[in-house]
């Protein structure tokens, strides 16, 4: 077998660790009825302005397509932790909101995500973490 490159053997890696990543997560926010996806939209939702955005916008920032995001909204709306609001000046265009119960919901969790990022990246290893943390954000992650 031939070697790889440093950069591949590096997304290799980020992938694998993003499957091991959303295992621990689901299961610490299973106990408020969330997957990291659910999180992440919660998340997203509460960072933007009037805590809404546009569908495809949303999925963007989740890494999820259009029709992903719609199957996942779909639950979360029906369980009233998101709403759909109607644009005044466009009727083709729809944004997703957070609700009171997604704001909710959000500020229990946080505390949950915040002991598995602990537990996944202990706080001696922070100066690490904030290379890394640049990186991920030249590849094209949004969180700052």
């Amino acid at each position: 077998m031939e070697n790889i490159s440093e950069s591949l053997k590096f997304f290799l890696n980020l992938t694998m660790t993003q499957a091991l990543i959303a295992r621990r997560f689901d299961a610490r926010l299973s106990i408020h009825s969330l997957s990291l996806n659910d999180f992440m939209i919660l998340f997203h939702l509460s960072k933007a302005p009037d805590e809404k955005l546009r569908r495809i916008d949303l999925a963007e920032k989740v890494g999820l397509s259009a029709s992903a995001i719609t199957k996942k909204i779909t639950p979360l709306e029906k369980i009233g932790m998101v709403t759909k609001e109607a644009n005044a000046r466009d009727a083709r265009v729809s944004f997703v909101k957070l609700a009171e119960g997604g704001n909710r919901v959000l500020h229990e969790a946080l505390q949950s995500a915040e002991m598995a990022a602990k537990e996944l990246y202990p706080k001696e290893k922070e100066e690490k973490l904030v290379q890394s943390n640049q990186v991920l954000i030249e590849l094209g992650g949004s969180v700052q």
